[in-house]
Formats: C-alpha cells, sequence, structure tokens
C-alpha cells in the first residue's frame, strides 16, 4: 500500500533533534519530500546525513523561531524548494522550569515568543499558499500542558494553551480552504526538552528530567503520531499516565488540582 506521505512536502521546525529528527527518519523513509529547520545547520546537516530512506529529497532551511523579521523570507525560500508545503509541523520549541513569581518577565517573553508568536507567525506567513493551493496540513506540536498546568511550567504551560486557543480558531477559519488543523499533545518523551529548558534567570536546565527519562523514545511517539495525522486527527494525546491528567482536567477539576499538589512533577 501506498503511504499517503509520500511525495508529500513536509517542513518539520525544531528538526535538528528529538521528536522533530524522528519525524524525519520517518517521513523519508515513507517518501515525503522534506524541508528541515532549526537554528543550528550543522545538527540539520547530521540529520539529512543519516536519512537513508526511500527519497533523497531533503532540503535544510535554518531560522530562528524568534526572529520573526527573518519569517517572510523564510517561507518565501521554503515554499521554492519544492514549489509548494503540503503540511507544516510546528515543532520547534523551548520548556521551562522555574516558579511562576521567581521567573523573570523577558524570560516569560521569551518562551512566549519561540513557543506562541514564532510558531504562529511561520503558520501566518505560509498560509496564503495553502489556501491559494486550496489545500494544506498544519500540525501544531502542543503538549498535555496545553490543556492543564503543573508547578515549575506557568510560561510554558501558557504558551501551549495560547496555541491551542489560535489555533482552534484557525481551524474554523480554514476548513473552507481544505485546510486542516492538528494539535499534538504529547506526554513524556525522551528528548532534551528539559536539558534546554530554561530556569527562572534564564539559564539552561542543563539536566534531565525524570518524566523525559522515563518516558517513550521518540521513534515509537513517531510510530503512534504518523497514523493519527495521516487521518488528519484534530487533536492527538501519546503518552501514559501523564495524559489521565487532560481528562480528568475536563470532568473531575477538582480532584486533579488535589492531585497535582502532591505529585513529583520534575
Amino acid at each position: 500500500m501506498s503511504s499517503p506521505f509520500k511525495d508529500r512536502v513536509i517542513w518539520i521546525t525544531g528538526a535538528s533533534s528529538g521528536i522533530g529528527e524522528a519525524l524525519a527518519y520517518a517521513l523519508d523513509q515513507k517518501g515525503a519530500k522534506l524541508i528541515l529547520s532549526a537554528r543550528r545547520e550543522t545538527e540539520l546537516e547530521r540529520v539529512r546525513s543519516h536519512s537513508n530512506g526511500q527519497n533523497s529529497d531533503i532540503e535544510i532551511l535554518p531560522f530562528d523561531l524568534a526572529d520573526i523579521t527573518s519569517h517572510e523570507e523564510v517561507v518565501t525560500n521554503a515554499v521554492g524548494r519544492f514549489g509548494k508545503v503540503d503540511m507544516l509541523i510546528n515543532n520547534g520549541g523551548i520548556s521551562q522550569r522555574g516558579l511562576a513569581h521567581e521567573t523573570r518577565l523577558d524570560v516569560v517573553r521569551q518562551i512566549m515568543e519561540v513557543n506562541f508568536f514564532g510558531t504562529v507567525n511561520i503558520t501566518k506567513r505560509l498560509l496564503p499558499f495553502m489556501i491559494e493551493r486550496k489545500s494544506g496540513h498544519i500540525v501544531v506540536m502542543s503538549s498535555v500542558m496545553g490543556k492543564f498546568g503543573t508547578r515549575l511550567r506557568s510560561a510554558y504551560a501558557a504558551s501551549k494553551h495560547a496555541l491551542h486557543g489560535w489555533y482552534d480558531c484557525l481551524r474554523q477559519e480554514v476548513g473552507v480552504h481544505n485546510i486542516d488543523v492538528s494539535l499534538v499533545c504529547p506526554g513524556y518523551v525522551k528528548t532534551n526538552v528539559t536539558l534546554n529548558a530554561l530556569r527562572a534567570d534564564g539559564t539552561q536546565l542543563n539536566r534531565m528530567g525524570a518524566g523525559q527519562m522515563a518516558g517513550m523514545e521518540p521513534d515509537q511517539f513517531v510510530d503512534k503520531l504518523l497514523p493519527k495525522l495521516a487521518k488528519r486527527k484534530k487533536e492527538i494525546y501519546i503518552g501514559g499516565r501523564e495524559v489521565i491528567p487532560v481528562y480528568l482536567k475536563r470532568f473531575f477539576p477538582g480532584l486533579l488540582d488535589g492531585l497535582l499538589k502532591r505529585v513529583s512533577v520534575t
């Protein structure tokens, strides 16, 4: 059976490690044409050199999500690589480990600039091309933190909640143009997200969180994700027990609040 991703032009941000890197390898195996983006060009080159799937069409396009002024040119270049973008996977982002009252406002702004404003602006710049073609799929890598909040993640959770609000509205607007929007909510995945998380003073945490250490491998996550993306699911939850609070928040918010106060949230 032919892959639903074969010959599709898929642009992945945050493609230099973790989930983004695993997506690049899996989609390459399925015959997609890929555009890989992140800040570090050398890491993108590494990912490209390690890809050995059915399709050699892999372009790299380094840029910084927080640099809004560069996005118009970046999107123009992305569309120009293959003449279109069928799917945008907004995977770039940064996490946080700091108490809300201690986290400097400039750190909050930095997290929002990357996770929310950068992601939204890339989407806004690309949408006219998808609307013109009457076809497209926007994928947003959110988090279970987009559905509830815990200690030490106030700015991170706020950025993910904001993504849900914006992209839920967008879905209602662009359906008429045959454009789908999928919000993906991972639980714990074994990536460097906590290593790179920002502390209250803006410095990097530089240690792996216990949840990430016990989480599923990125390739396992991607194996579960791709069939759901192929079906263009609107909201996708993938994880272990950490996904349960999504449903507790909906039906038993008081119970969830009490539970979260007692559990470790490293």
